[in-house]
Parts: structure tokens; sequence; C-alpha cells
């Protein structure tokens, strides 16, 4: 992702003027006891003033709204692999927060600034390992002088998710520039998207590139665009994200004369392999776009409408108009129902198969911006 995009995404998050405007968190919040059941569906997503919300998708409704500690911004949710807590990216992108989803109660809280005179923030980057007991973030730091600022390295910082909540790092290693989404795969790597997308050892801090993106050298195509700010975990166990790229004619480079053509970036997070393929004209803009789990072959994406798109044969299925544009689209776990969230405060229903809208879920409190919606089965 580029500097200046992931610069104005930031600048959206922050813009957005609405009624809920000096409302406390703790007066939106609900149900903060109500448990989660074992084996149902659900979704949690974030909004302001500083909520996380937890909806159970068995009825589309809001189980549990959970004030949080702190201040809003992104909101970026990775839940735990034993679904019993989330943790986000949030303050501002300077602090990691874990929120135990049973009891709304804090459990973990890190800040990324690891000294008074250092200013750190992490751009949409937390993740954790496999077994849950490591989180991963990428830390962009600034020493403050007197006088000046200095930009120093970046770091993988890696916490334990029982360190309570003044926790700091227990490794930390220098890393590329220019960081932001991360997933781990089932064997511990951790997969970063950056100019290319780099694979990281988070025991050494040994890493490489995995899938070069901006540096590809795929023939007939010139370098790829990629926008994304949102680390879906998904049913189907994929890193991915969306790419636009032109695609020359008869071998030349015309700018001119050349197809621009909609992509999708995959990385299975269980066996490590990667595909690179097109789906669609640059015709529309979207935001996010998500491979179902029923069909590996079918993927949808949103932003000012949602369609479903055939990559194989490189064809619109399905399309729906919105009343008003989403950022995240999730699916899921059996992909008959697809989930758009972000920019306002409600979560769309859409049926995966027609792409008619079955629901809408309102959230207490104001818009969602960046927030990174996740579903899961407890």
């Amino acid at each position: 992702m580029k500097t200046k995009t992931i610069a104005l995404f930031i600048c959206l998050a922050a813009s957005t003027l609405t009624a809920w405007a000096g409302t406390h968190p703790a007066d939106l919040a609900s149900n903060t006891a109500a448990p989660l059941v074992d084996g149902r569906e659900y979704m949690v997503a974030t909004n302001h003033p500083n909520l996380l919300n937890v909806l159970d998708l068995t009825d589309n409704s809001v189980l549990k709204t959970c004030a949080l500690p702190d201040a809003y911004g992104p909101g970026s949710v990775q839940v735990s692999p034993d679904r019993r807590t989330a943790y986000l990216l949030n303050n501002h992108f300077s602090g990691i927060y874990g929120i135990e989803l049973d009891t709304c109660e804090v459990t973990f809280s890190a800040k990324m600034s690891l000294s008074e005179a250092e200013r750190s923030v992490a751009v949409f980057s937390v993740a954790l390992s496999p077994d849950g007991k490591e989180l991963y973030t990428i830390q962009n730091r600034t020493k403050l002088h007197i006088d000046h600022y200095e930009v120093l390295s970046p770091q993988l910082a890696v916490y334990k998710t029982d360190a309570g909540l003044n926790a700091e790092p227990v490794r930390v290693f220098p890393v590329p520039r220019q960081l932001s989404l991360m997933q781990a795969a089932d064997d511990g790597t951790l997969y970063v998207l950056g100019p290319d997308v780099y694979k990281i050892d988070p025991r050494n801090g040994q890493y490489e590139v995995a899938v070069p993106l901006l540096n590809w050298k795929r023939p007939g195509y010139g370098a790829p665009d990629v926008l994304s700010a949102w680390a879906m975990q998904l049913p189907t166990r994929e890193f991915s994200a969306l790419y636009t790229a032109p695609k020359f004619k008869d071998g030349g480079q015309d700018l001119a004369s050349a197809d621009f053509v909609w992509g999708v970036l995959s990385i299975d997070l269980r066996t490590g392999r990667h595909e690179l393929r097109d789906f669609a004209p640059l015709n529309e803009i979207y935001f996010t776009g998500t491979r179902s789990p029923a069909n590996r072959n079918h993927i949808f994406t949103v932003l000012n409408g949602l369609r479903k798109y055939d990559i194989a044969a490189q064809k619109l299925l399905a399309s729906a108009h919105l009343e008003h544009a989403y950022y995240q689209v999730n699916l899921n776990r059996d992909g008959s129902r697809v989930y758009l969230s972000g920019t306002l405060q409600d979560v769309a229903v859409h049926d995966a198969a027609t792409l008619k809208k079955i629901a809408t879920i309102p959230l207490p409190g104001g818009d969602m911006a960046l927030c990174t919606a996740q579903i899961f089965v407890r």
C-alpha cells in the first residue's frame, strides 16, 4: 500500500462529524455480561465513540456492546484462536487492547510508544500466533528531540498475550518500511503486506519477499496498485488483497492502449501457496474483496455497490445497489450470507446467491470508519 493512500484513509477516519460526538462509550454499553454460546456464529465490529459490538448472526442482532478504553481508531480487530478474546489496534493507531468477549473486560493492553522520547504507531498491523500465545505488530517509530523529529527504523514487536495491562515486547526485530496488514500462517510464519508481501519468522526476525507485487515480473503486465486496510480472518484461511494493474497488448508497454484489470492475491495460510488471479475489468472502485468459502471461484467485492464475480470466467454474476457505501465485505462460514460493514453505523446482510438484501443490523453509536469486522464461530 502506498504511504499517501494510508494517509488519505487516516484523514477519512478522523473527519466524520456525527450526532454522537461527545457521548461517552460507557453510556452506550449494553449486555456486557451476556455470554457467547459455543458453536454459534458471531461478528465483531467496532465503531465510534469507542465501542466493540458483538453481533449474533443466528438472528442478525446485537448481542452486546463493550465500552473500550482510551480513544477510537482504526478499530482493526483480530479474534483469538479460542474465540474468547478480541485484540484490536485502537487509540489513534497507538495502542493494542485485548477484550474478553464474555465479560467485556480489558485483559491486555500495550502502548506502541516504548518510551517518553518516542512516538510510535501501527498502521493496521495486528496478528496472533496460531496458538494465541503471541501477538505481533509493526511499530513505525519517531524519536522526539527538543527541536526536531527523527524518523527511526520500523520494527516487528512480539508480545505475550498473557502479559496483562502494561505489556512490553519480548522480542523486537527491524523490518522494511511501509508494512501494514499481517496474518499468521498455520506454521507460525507471518505474511505482511507492503510494496511486496513479506514472509517473516517471528522467532528470529528473518524475512524475505514471499510474493512480489510492486516489483513483480509478470509478463504482459505493468506494476500493480494495492489498496488494503482490512486484515480479515476468513473461513477459507487465506491472506488476501485486491490489486489493479495495466495489462498490455501485443507485447508493448503503452498505458494508453492497455486494459486495466482487477485481480486478487490469495495466500493459503495452511500451505503457504499463493496465486494472482485477474477477475474483472477496472470499471469501478472496490475497497475489499472476499472469496467465498463455499466456492473459491466466486469473489464478492464492495464499495458503492456489491458485486459477485466468477474468477475463472472473469464474469459478473450478480450485483446489488447499496443505500450507502461500505468498506468491507465478509461471508459467513457456509458462504450463504454476505455481511457489509464500515462507513456508517449499520451492517447490511445480503443473500450470497442472489445478493438480495436480507437485513440491516443497526449499531449503537456512530460510524465504523476503518474498523475491521470479523466473523467467527465460538
